[in-house]
């Protein structure tokens, strides 16, 4: 599947940082990782740094998947709202969820140091409601929020409006929160793996999978083959196809972001991250090169063609919604995109093994939060490999 059109501003912004080999002999390893964007990377610098041999194995060009599309929000907040998602999978769980999302920021913090990579920001979350008829909900979401522990304030509409010049009924504001730069990040684990063992290959297209009870073995395109004792599927929503059961629906999702403006520039308080409670909800977040980048406007997926001929169209009903939130900011858009994602019956990811595969792992980090599913794919993942207990990893499986 396609699953970026347009331009992504990471893409454009970044081009090809590092170059990585093509597969062309047969490996063994311990650990096989299918899909080099910022799920696999993950995975990879979780499980090197452990002291497992693995490799990194991607059909394409490192990043330009959904990597490389993903506007990098990191939310503790998960698409399926706290006070709903009690209801599906237990107050236990759902709140569990929530606090491992936020662990998961501050730890993608401390791996950026440790990398001395530059464009983690720590920011703020709002979560405002679109309409008067939310605020009911968006008190109930607030206290169950507040009861939990989660550092959060309610706004009143006119807390919204003195503070952020945002005209709303009400708002939600989180301590918790930061942007990133996927594409990046995913660059720089990479070359962090490299150096300690990490062994990646790109332009690496596997064509049959074999499963059996020792090992698993991958054969590419060009007729080499990667034996190992375990295989992590990473490679995103590509990975249904090995999944029999339903499991996600698929959605576009749509991006601009604007020019550059001044680096003296201030967009809005704090620049904190902002989205709403409208379904599908609009999202925005500021750049370190001072940009304004927004998204929403998601449809159902049909096909790739009927996805890419809605960008233009997109970009400017998404500039008409942030002139309606910020009507003193000028926006001019610069780079647009889509990309395809999927959203699972409950908001969650599917994370470890899937018994029908003997051998293998999944990290698929579905719907808003993929970044933050990922890294705690990558922690459930590694003590799966290693033999050792976790108890969350109950909270994602396929048996849920």
């Amino acid at each position: 599947m396609k699953l970026n059109s347009g331009y992504p501003f990471w893409l454009v912004k970044d081009g090809l940082p590092f170059s990585y080999a093509k597969l062309e002999t047969s490996i063994k390893t311990d650990v096989v990782i299918l899909g080099g964007g910022i799920s696999g990377a993950l995975v990879g610098y979780y499980l090197i740094n452990a002291g497992i041999d693995c490799v990194v194995a991607d059909a394409r060009t490192i990043g330009l998947g959904s990597t490389c599309a993903s506007t990098s929000l990191l939310q503790y907040e998960i698409d399926t709202p706290l006070s709903e998602l009690k209801n599906l999978v237990g107050t236990d769980h759902a709140v569990r969820s929530y606090q491992l999302c936020a662990d998961a920021i501050d730890t993608i913090q401390s791996i950026a140091q440790q990398l001395n990579y530059k464009e983690f920001q720590s920011k703020k979350s709002l979560y405002y409601a679109a309409y008067k008829k939310d605020t009911a909900f968006l008190k109930e979401e607030f206290a169950i929020r507040k009861a939990n522990g989660f550092n959060v304030k309610y706004l009143d509409e006119g807390e919204v409006k003195s503070i952020f010049d945002i005209n709303a009924p009400a708002a939600i504001l989180s301590q918790c929160g930061g942007e990133v730069n996927a594409y990046s990040f995913t660059h720089k684990l990479h070359q962090y793996g490299i150096k300690k063992g990490l062994q990646v290959y790109d332009r690496t297209p596997v064509k049959n999978i074999k499963h059996t009870k020792k090992a698993v073995v991958l054969l590419t395109e060009n007729g080499h083959t990667i034996t190992a004792k375990k295989l992590v599927y990473a490679t995103g929503y590509e990975s249904v196809n090995f999944i029999e059961k339903k499991i996600v629906d698929f959605h576009s999702t749509y991006a601009t972001i604007s020019e550059q403006a001044n680096e003296k520039t201030t967009f809005w308080k704090d620049d904190v991250l902002i989205w709403n409670t409208a379904d599908p909800y609009l999202y925005m977040r500021t750049t370190t090169d001072k940009r304004i980048l927004i998204g929403g406007r998601d449809e159902e997926f049909l096909n790739v063609v009927k996805r890419d001929k809605l960008i233009d169209k997109k970009k400017k009903l998404l500039v008409k919604d942030f002139n309606r939130v910020f009507p003193a900011i000028e926006f001019i858009p610069e780079f647009t995109w889509t990309g395809t994602f999927a959203a699972t019956k409950d908001g969650l990811p599917y994370i470890g093994n899937y018994k029908k595969l003997p051998n293998s792992l999944f990290a698929l980090g579905f719907g808003g939060n993929g970044i933050t599913f990922s890294l705690i794919a990558a922690e459930i993942l590694k003590d799966e490999i290693l033999g050792k207990k976790n108890k969350d990893a109950t909270i994602f499986g396929f048996e849920r």
